[in-house]
């Protein structure tokens, strides 16, 4: 139901714009959000976005990663910006998401992630 594109190879310095769309029966979508794991390391926290537009990345990505979503296309967005190698992971997105009326919870999805491969 959650779909991630836009990894790759990038040099050091390099930008890259992940996406993510959310498909199936939406009713509704709370936050969304990014993460990434690492080789060898626990998967993490990058940032996530509100459904009103308010987002907040981690520190080690403050200044060079946005996070920005398109509710009308049930998108939401990574650019990053200055990349590291230490950047180097599968970068997966999460959403809360109410998939039915009859309910009116929120369940958590995952996408399938994307790789992101920077050179140094």
């Amino acid at each position: 139901q959650l779909q991630a594109s836009g990894g790759g190879l990038v040099q050091a310095g390099g930008s890259l714009r992940l996406s993510c769309a959310a498909s199936g029966t939406i009713i509704s979508i709370n936050v969304m959000g990014w993460y990434r794991q690492a080789p060898g390391k626990q998967r993490e926290l990058v940032g996530g976005i509100t459904r009103g537009g308010s987002s907040t990345v981690v520190d080690s990505v403050k200044g060079r990663f946005t996070i920005s979503r398109d509710n009308a296309k049930n998108t939401v967005y990574l650019q990053m910006n200055s990349l590291k190698p230490e950047d180097t992971a599968v970068y997966y997105c999460n959403a809360d998401i109410r998939a039915t009326y009859s309910d009116v919870r929120y369940f958590s999805y995952w996408g399938q992630g994307t790789l992101v491969t920077v050179s140094s």
